[in-house]
């Protein structure tokens, strides 16, 4: 990875930052955790409301697959009686480094913001 792309990926991931405190307005940073819990609320199309710890998690888990659909690592299944999106595996995630895996998800999360239309 060169000096330019990451420029690139930061100035990018500074931005989407800036967009999501000015549209959500959240205590504290911005970071990698939170935007995944946004999206999960997104995907999950019910809206905010106040969620128990497991179904937190089970966010997390919904935009982490959601993120890296697109990579071919998870496929979309359907959508369970309760409303819920459940993707499957379809190919195991690399072994990656701790910062391999942060810029991977930065990746994926400015990928899927720009699908949505809020980054060029």
């Amino acid at each position: 990875m060169n000096d330019q792309n990451e420029d690139y990926l930061t100035t990018r991931w500074n931005t989407l930052c800036k967009w999501i405190e000015t549209q959500f307005q959240p205590e504290g940073e911005v970071d990698v955790d939170g935007i995944l819990f946004l999206v999960g609320v997104q995907e999950l199309g019910q809206g905010y409301r106040k969620f128990k710890k497991d179904e937190k998690v089970n966010l997390l888990h919904i935009a982490i697959c959601r993120v890296l659909e697109p990579y071919g690592y998870y496929n979309f299944n359907g959508i369970d009686s309760e409303g819920w999106p459940h993707f499957d595996l379809v190919e195991p995630l690399p072994a990656l480094k701790p910062g391999e895996q942060t810029r991977m998800m930065k990746e994926a999360i400015l990928r899927y913001f720009a699908e949505k239309g809020v980054l060029e």
